[in-house]
């Protein structure tokens, strides 16, 4: 009997079926992906508050600091598609396990930095040891997801980046306030082994609780799981690009790892200086800081979810993405015009980090509708890698600009830039789709 000949109550009942099987893939998956992100993002930007003390007791410039931030991303760039290529082959439980604890260690023993040469060496073999955690995780929900229901399940993996600023930030003022000095210890080194040690344990849960697959998941019974492939597999014939080659001679790959690389400049922009932007508006503890870091961050997560539901309802994706970023960018430039408060700063730096986030979590709706199998494990990892390599220039150019005019209104203006080249390639893209359509 097909699809058309089915009785009209069967249709609501499969549809009844086929939501109920996804929630509880959600529910199973979801949650534990979201806290190994929000480790993640912790770990990779925490520097951004220990800087409030190291720079003073190391005595390092702004630029040191800048290229220090960002060196983290050259590592991240060397191993990306390697490391999304092992994943594809040897499964997402053990890979994803090995990222988390061996980044943990790491990000641990930057309480031994002590020189410019061994802070930018940490840094670097941090990015090591993290690449292919975020496109990892994207290449995974391809796994389990099909495009229509991905907007909401990615955005929701991806409020771990606001969700760390949630949490990170008081927890990393308070760290920097309270332990400043305990057994001899600076405080900025506490908050490195502090936040280090979730990462570790959380690589031992992933090592036992994740399953590779749809058909190693023995919480599915045998219907769901055979729903759920089917979906997945009339989706895979329907995709341009198989293997991990192809990918690369895909023209749409790279121009998304254009759009992608302005999104990121905003996105490490905000993340590696949103601490001191705020000190600069006239707040000096670091609790407070940490408090009101938590904002911007907060509402962003509401604003993703809010727009990833849209998205999905509408099936529009290109104003989705675009539309966010224009908004991240009118804010920074807006940010640097208003005066310099803190009641103009959080709300200023609230509305780009709303725009940048919402836009980001969109973007990854795009990769895996054209890309498949190994193309999409090569695919996802090089525009992931390509793009952040704007995590290497954002800090960096901000610093150097800091250090050379004593300001961070240039930096933003330059980052508000790159946004809005990002959100313009997006629909750019889109228009020359449809133009092809219609010829």
């Amino acid at each position: 009997m097909t699809a058309t000949t089915l009785p009209q109550s069967a249709a609501p009942h499969a549809v009844r079926d086929e939501d109920i099987a996804y929630a509880r893939v959600t529910w199973r998956l979801v949650p534990l992906l979201f806290i190994c992100y929000v480790a993640a993002y912790l770990d990779r930007v925490n520097v951004g508050f220990a800087k409030l003390q190291m720079l003073n007791e190391l005595k390092f410039s702004e630029s040191i600091y800048g290229l220090g931030a960002g060196i983290f991303f050259i590592g991240y760039f060397l191993f990306e598609v390697p490391s999304n290529l092992l994943l594809h082959k040897l499964g997402a439980r053990r890979w994803i396990a090995r990222i988390l604890i061996s980044w943990g260690l790491i990000s641990g023993c930057m309480m031994f930095v002590q020189t410019p040469t061994t802070f930018y060496v940490l840094r670097f073999l941090l990015g090591l040891a993290e690449a292919g955690f975020f496109p990892g995780i994207i290449l995974y929900l391809t796994y389990w997801y099909p495009s229509a229901r991905r907007s909401q399940v990615t955005s929701l993996f991806m409020t771990g980046i606001p969700m760390a600023g949630v949490i990170g930030g008081p927890l990393s003022g308070w760290i920097l306030g309270s332990f400043n000095g305990v057994s001899g210890i600076a405080g900025w080194k506490w908050l490195f082994i502090i936040e280090a040690m979730p990462s570790v344990a959380l690589g031992f849960v992933v090592m036992f609780f994740l399953d590779d697959r749809i058909a190693d998941a023995r919480w599915l019974s045998a219907d769901q799981k055979r729903l759920l492939q089917r979906n997945i597999d009339r989706e895979a014939s329907k995709v341009e690009d198989h293997s991990a080659l192809g990918a690369f001679r895909n023209a749409k790959v790279w121009v998304l790892c254009a759009a992608y690389f302005g999104f990121i400049m905003g996105l490490y922009g905000v993340g590696f200086w949103l601490p001191s932007l705020i000190k600069a508006s006239g707040i000096s503890s670091p609790a407070t800081i940490g408090w009101l870091v938590a904002i911007p961050y907060s509402a962003a997560v509401a604003c993703m979810i809010l727009t990833s539901r849209h998205s999905d309802r509408s099936g529009e994706r290109r104003w989705h993405i675009a539309l966010p970023a224009f908004v991240g960018a009118v804010a920074l430039v807006v940010s640097t015009f208003v005066p310099q408060t803190p009641l103009w700063a959080i709300v200023t730096l609230t509305v780009a980090t709303m725009g940048i986030l919402t836009g980001l979590a969109q973007f990854w709706v795009l990769p895996p509708a054209f890309l498949g199998g190994a193309a999409a494990a090569a695919g996802i990892a090089l525009i992931n890698s390509v793009g952040n390599l704007a995590g290497f220039v954002s800090p960096f150019v901000v610093g150097w600009i800091k250090d050379a005019t004593g300001s961070t209104n240039n930096g933003l203006y330059v980052i508000a830039a790159s946004l809005v080249v990002g959100g313009a390639i997006i629909l750019a893209i889109a228009q020359r789709g449809a133009r092809r359509s219609a010829a």
